[in-house]
C-alpha cells in the first residue's frame, strides 16, 4: 500500500503562487507514475500533471507554461508549483500514484485526501 499526504494548499490572490505537496509513503518503490488532479465545485475531476519514474511531464492545456510538476526522490515528495493563479483554478487538488505508467491517467491506483486551492479575484 502507498499512502499520500498532500499539503501547501490555501488561499491566494489572482496572480499569486502556491507550491503543493505529496508526501508518499508505504510501498514506494513500486510507484512509477504520479500526477496531480483538480475538482471545482460542480465539474469532474481533472487531470492537471503527471511526472513518470523517467522525469517525464504532462500537463494539461489549461496549466501548461504556468505549473510546474517536478519530485525530490529523497524526500518521497512530489511537487506542484503554481504560478499566476486565476480564480479558474481554484478546486481541490488531489495527489495520485500509480504503479504502472499508463494508469496515471484516468485510473491511478491511489489518492490523497486533496488540499483546497482558493484563488481570489
Amino acid at each position: 500500500q502507498v499512502q499520500l499526504v498532500e499539503s501547501g494548499g490555501g488561499l491566494v490572490q489572482a496572480g499569486g503562487s502556491l507550491r503543493l505537496s505529496c508526501a508518499a509513503s508505504g510501498t514506494i518503490f513500486s510507484i512509477n507514475a504520479m500526477g496531480w488532479y483538480r475538482q471545482a465545485p460542480g465539474k469532474e475531476r481533472e487531470l492537471v500533471a503527471t511526472i513518470t519514474s523517467g522525469d517525464n511531464t504532462n500537463y494539461a492545456d489549461s496549466v501548461k507554461g504556468r505549473f510546474t510538476i517536478s519530485r525530490d526522490n529523497a524526500k518521497n515528495t512530489v511537487y506542484l508549483q503554481t504560478n499566476s493563479l486565476e480564480p479558474e483554478d481554484t478546486a481541490v487538488y488531489y495527489c495520485a500514484a500509480a504503479r504502472r505508467i499508463p494508469r496515471v491517467v484516468g485510473d491511478p491506483d491511489y489518492w490523497g485526501q486533496g488540499t483546497q486551492v482558493t484563488v481570489s479575484s
